[in-house]
């Protein structure tokens, strides 16, 4: 039996040059390689989801799905509540590029922190299949939402 737990990984941003002249044109961060072993639980299905303005998606648990989160536009926290019952709130934004490791029997929440429909990138094993009932909402009663009320819209 593995020991999980939250982790967050600080990704390398690297830039990236135009091949005329040699201007920074962009920029590249590496979320997952097969051979720098960062992720120990290999992902099985990668897609994105979006997140309005002054909304919240969830909290959800899965019982059965180790997720990886990242917020590649915008600026999200993620809140996760972890077995013994303890938050952790982890932000993440297209500046500041952290992910964030949710492991199964790990609720968590997401609050978009920005003024704009923010995107996150999810990694996730198994992947998801429309029969598989593993998403359960459940409820942060305990936990103090006030704080993010200049960022939510409803609670």
């Amino acid at each position: 039996i593995m020991n999980f737990k939250i982790n967050t990984f600080l990704l390398e941003k690297h830039q990236t040059k135009d091949t005329g002249d040699g201007h920074t044109n962009g920029s590249l961060i590496p979320v997952w390689r097969d051979w720098d072993n960062l992720l120990k639980i290999h992902p099985k299905m990668v897609y994105f989801t979006t997140i309005n303005q002054g909304e919240v998606k969830g909290p959800h648990l899965h019982v059965t799905r180790h997720y990886y989160f990242l917020c590649i536009r915008g600026k999200v926290v993620f809140i996760v509540r972890d077995p013994s019952g303890k938050y952790h709130e982890i932000e993440s934004s297209d500046e500041n590029p952290i992910l964030v490791e949710v492991p199964k029997n790990f609720a968590s929440s997401h609050i978009n922190l920005s003024n704009e429909t923010s995107m996150i990138l999810a990694l996730a094993n198994p992947a998801w299949h429309p029969d598989d009932k593993d998403e359960h909402n459940v409820t942060f009663d305990d936990y103090d939402w006030n704080k993010w009320t200049t960022n939510i819209s409803k609670k």
